[in-house]
């Protein structure tokens, strides 16, 4: 289009939505355009501020019909930025945020625009919760579709294992139900698939009770940085004889200079794990024993807590705006070969925030076959991730390049794929390793139902023709 003719056809677009049309040189539309990765400097040629389905539908008819390319921002917190692009008309779904509990059927429903505070803050009310990761401004869609690896994965499966349905506009304009019953090849695709076949614009999940009306116990065990070797061969020793009730996943990290941590232990590097027991409380401190026990901790911060406060006990500590590197793989072991490299990066950790992270896939999570949903990597071991964060872009080399070299020495160690959610722009061949013999499937569903690959702003499925 000329310049002309796209303003003209974005007036139209404006005159149409329900929610707003933000452009350049509008005053909302640096804060509009900008994601939780700071790294990330994208410039769309509009952002589309979705009120309700019709606002999206529209959106995705105009981007077709011409020619612009389309981003869908759920909560923005994507690795790569992938919620918005240069030049592009972004599907914001930021003001779709209501959440609907049902606790007889023990479902709730919730819009694409809801971060996972919103769901616990809906659910734990009830004594329930939902699988989701590990931080609560986390979106729920991209988190969603690229799996959902938590806090509950152990006991109760990942994100897309406890998806019922799934509202999703197609790339022809058009509006379906996802489910077993429904457009089950496309229910399969969307649990894991990323945002490659749709915009999901509510999401339907499965919950389970938990603890004690919805309390926990949970919370830090740190050891001194010396000690990660020892460490990391206890628990992947431990881990797979613990009862699925009790998960922790594993990191180096400094520690930092704030409350509730103590002040002779602020910034000192560190391997913790983070516990999460979500059985009965008569049975915590059994449960609980071995890893309050285990070498000579600096710090056991266990205590009985609600679930959203563990799930939201880092977004203080990573706020939005903060310039980050990702880098990941899956792990079907920790091995000792692992171990030695994560000792000398954990060293080497060169910023406060930066960090590298084990997550636990097992238990109900690896009981799932393989080709059951897109999510491929089911034989039980680790999501592994590798950030270089920190909040001066003056230091945005430096903590790309320690997370490129810890990557490099790790990798051949690794299982061969990554948890899209943690992927940055990285090519081709890294889609299909993170999908295994399940990319086939995938290309044939995109085929079907994105055959001119509208939605590739994504960890991309190309059609195949």
């Amino acid at each position: 289009m000329s310049t002309a003719t796209e303003q003209t056809s974005y007036d139209e677009l404006a005159g149409v939505l329900h929610g707003d049309l933000i452009r350049p040189g509008e005053p909302e539309y640096d804060s509009a355009r900008a994601v939780y990765n700071a790294m990330i400097d994208k410039r769309p040629a509009a952002i589309a501020r979705c009120r309700d389905v019709v606002d999206v539908i529209s959106c995705v008819r105009f981007g077709r019909a011409n020619g612009v390319e389309l981003a869908i921002r759920g909560g923005g917190h994507n690795a790569g930025g992938l919620g918005v692009w240069d030049d592009a008309l972004v599907i914001d779904l930021s003001l779709l945020r209501s959440t609907t509990v049902d606790p007889a059927a023990r479902t709730v429903r919730v819009d694409a625009g809801c971060t996972w505070q919103d769901v616990d803050h809906a659910t734990v009310g009830f004594g329930m919760a939902t699988p989701s990761g590990f931080l609560a401004s986390t979106g729920v869609g991209g988190l969603t579709l690229g799996g959902g690896i938590g806090y509950l994965s152990r006991r109760f499966g990942l994100t897309v294992d406890n998806l019922i349905s799934a509202d999703v506009v197609l790339a022809d304009g058009t509006f379906v139900q996802a489910s077993e019953t429904s457009h089950s090849d496309l229910f399969w695709a969307l649990r894991g698939g990323g945002g490659n076949f749709g915009v999901v614009t509510s999401f339907t999940f499965r919950c389970h009770e938990i603890g004690e009306r919805g309390t926990i116990v949970g919370g830090p065990v740190l050891y001194d940085i010396a000690d990660t070797a020892d460490v990391m061969r206890w628990y992947r020793e431990l881990l797979p004889s613990l009862p699925e009730e009790l998960s922790g996943w594993l990191g180096t990290m400094t520690i930092p200079p704030a409350p509730p941590f103590p002040e002779e232990l602020w910034g000192r590097k560190s391997c913790g794990i983070v516990w999460c027991y979500t059985g009965p409380h008569d049975r915590a401190d059994k449960v609980l024993e071995p890893v309050k026990t285990y070498g000579s901790p600096l710090l056991v911060g266990l205590h009985e807590m609600p679930f959203n406060v563990l799930q939201s006990a880092f977004d203080g500590l990573y706020p939005a705006g903060l310039q980050w590197y990702w880098r990941a793989d899956f792990f079907n072991e920790i091995s000792d070969t692992a171990i030695d490299i994560h000792c000398k990066f954990g060293e080497q950790l060169p910023t406060g925030h930066s960090t590298m992270h084990l997550y636990p896939i097992d238990g109900a999570a690896a009981r799932v076959p393989g080709d059951a949903t897109a999510f491929a990597y089911r034989d039980g071991g680790w999501a592994g991730v590798i950030v270089g964060v920190d909040p001066d872009p003056a230091n945005s080399a430096r903590i790309s390049q320690w997370a490129q070299d810890y990557w490099q020495e790790l990798h051949p160690t690794s299982a061969g794929g990554a948890y899209i959610n943690f992927m940055m722009s990285e090519g081709q061949d890294r889609v299909r390793a993170s999908y295994r013999g399940n990319y086939a499937r995938l290309a044939a569903i995109k085929t079907h139902y994105d055959p001119d690959n509208i939605f590739h702003i994504n960890q991309n499925i190309q059609p195949t023709h």
